[in-house]
């Protein structure tokens, strides 16, 4: 428990401190290289702590402010976890996902079966919902955000969801 507690505020601080880095961006989503210099190495959700995959991760920034999603390494995590939890995401706006409103904070998401799911660093379920399907997407990848309209869509091979700073 020590040591989860330790690599978790490890992580955070690790954010916290390349945060103003990235702020450089006004608006928009995040390239590569802004994507490489926030994102954190582990991260901390349900009591573990999972190896972040840098090159499945994305962002994007509203008036200077983050928010980051990436899919994570859940080999250590058990089988009913691994069923739904799939990512992270983290804000530090409020966002609205499809509707509905969250804080600014970290979160652990996944897409099973037509449907984001969104928890919080527990574990607990804030958000099951439909996902959407982009058809004519021809080669899908693990992980990417896009602009769209007023917002920016959040795929995860070819299921997308709406995400939209407050």
């Amino acid at each position: 428990m020590k040591r989860a507690s330790t690599v978790f505020f490890v992580s955070a601080l690790c954010v916290l401190c390349a945060l103003p880095l990235a702020a450089q961006s006004s608006s928009g989503v995040l390239n590569p290289t802004e994507v490489k210099k926030v994102v954190p190495s582990t991260y901390f959700f349900r009591g573990q702590s999972a190896t972040t995959q840098a090159r499945n991760s994305a962002g994007f920034s509203d008036s200077g402010k983050l928010v980051l999603a990436g899919l994570v390494d859940t080999a250590g995590y058990s089988g009913d976890v691994q069923a739904k939890y799939k990512g992270f995401l983290i804000t530090e706006v409020k966002l609205n996902v499809e509707g509905h409103s969250f804080p600014p904070g970290q979160y652990g998401f996944g897409v099973k079966d037509g449907k984001f799911m969104l928890m919080d660093v527990g574990g607990n379920e804030l958000l099951n919902t439909a996902s959407h399907t982009d058809a004519a997407m021809q080669r899908a990848v693990p992980l990417k955000i896009t602009a769209s309209g007023a917002g920016y869509r959040l795929y995860v091979g070819k299921e997308w969801v709406e995400l939209k700073a407050e």
